[in-house]
């Protein structure tokens, strides 16, 4: 038993000493990442005290301390609202409809992007599609709402022409998560597809040549090698974007969002904004976030487990 305390030790003294020697060696980087871990210290991790205002009834008077606990009792006024079902149905829905449409279009893009042999025209399909994610979303929406006008909306003008009629688009309900989500893709697709068109030049190009001796046309190259060497990053992003499943966009949300379209449009995150900020409820809108927060954690770390156990491929 000594023995193994004295090998213990040992190995902690040998550990204080590596880590002592790294930082004496290495100082100017240590110094180098101090801002930056300060930053996160401050900003990110010191704030998060603030959470304990979901358990009590916060008074900003009284202060975060000072407040009255009151356990869960916001947490059951949520899921007890009459709101709630609609709320996580209309977050959801958004979530999963953008998953499932928007996912794959950046893959595709950097697909057709790495198939173009022409240079000039390479770099100016490039420039055309990630230009749409430098437009605020602001102006987006209001691109959205010139389009889509009912009488002058350019939309609507071709559908008049083909003999239709024309259809106020932003005051259904039914047409609300189509726009968001195809809108979302035409803004972000490009600049998405960067990471993936980075990943297809990493491929190792003797795999082409010899897959070409061996007389592969062009689809069987992309089915057995391009593809194959874009998995392990799509999974990685795929786990990333479920983490945030239920992390709806606020600001454009909130632009498009009008009384007409409030059954469709009303997500989460609009409804702390109502209830935390015009309503002066910090702690009931304080609760709903954390739950928020709380499932977008049990999505991120269930679906990494899964694609570790089913590809070895993760983010931990």
């Amino acid at each position: 038993m000594d023995s193994q305390n004295v090998l213990l030790g040992r190995k902690q003294h040998t550990k204080r000493d590596k880590s002592a020697k790294s930082l004496k060696n290495n100082w100017d980087l240590y110094l180098l990442i101090l801002p930056v871990l300060i930053y996160f210290i401050i900003f990110c991790y010191w704030p998060m005290y603030g959470v304990l205002i979901a358990f009590k009834d916060f008074n900003p008077v009284q202060g975060v301390m000072g407040s009255p606990w009151v356990g869960f009792k916001h947490f059951i006024n949520f899921f007890k609202s009459p709101y709630f079902l609609q709320l996580l149905s209309n977050t959801l829905g958004i979530s999963i409809y953008q998953l499932i449409v928007g996912f794959p279009a950046p893959i595709i893009l950097a697909l057709m992007m790495n198939e173009i042999g022409n240079k000039f025209f390479k770099k100016s399909a490039q420039t055309i599609t990630y230009a749409p994610h430098f437009i605020s979303t602001v102006v987006m929406v209001g691109m959205l709402t010139v389009f889509l006008a009912p009488d002058t909306g350019l939309i609507n003008l071709i559908i008049k022409a083909f003999g239709g009629e024309s259809i106020p688009f932003l005051i259904r309900p039914e047409w609300f998560k189509t726009i968001y989500v195809f809108s979302d893709i035409w803004q972000s697709t490009g600049w998405s597809s960067i990471i993936y068109m980075a990943a297809l030049s990493n491929i190792d190009q003797e795999m082409y040549e010899a897959a070409t001796v061996d007389g592969a046309n062009k689809w069987a190259k992309l089915r057995y090698i391009t593809l194959p060497c874009l998995i392990p990053t799509a999974i990685i992003l795929l786990i990333l974007n479920v983490g945030s499943l239920m992390g709806v966009g606020f600001e454009k949300v909130f632009l498009m969002q009008n009384d007409l379209n409030m059954e469709a449009s009303d997500v989460i995150s609009t409804y702390v904004y109502r209830r935390g900020i015009q309503g002066a409820q910090y702690s009931f809108s304080a609760a709903v976030g954390l739950f928020n927060s709380v499932v977008n954690s049990i999505l991120l770390v269930t679906v990494n487990k899964i694609c570790k156990k089913a590809g070895d491929t993760s983010l931990w």
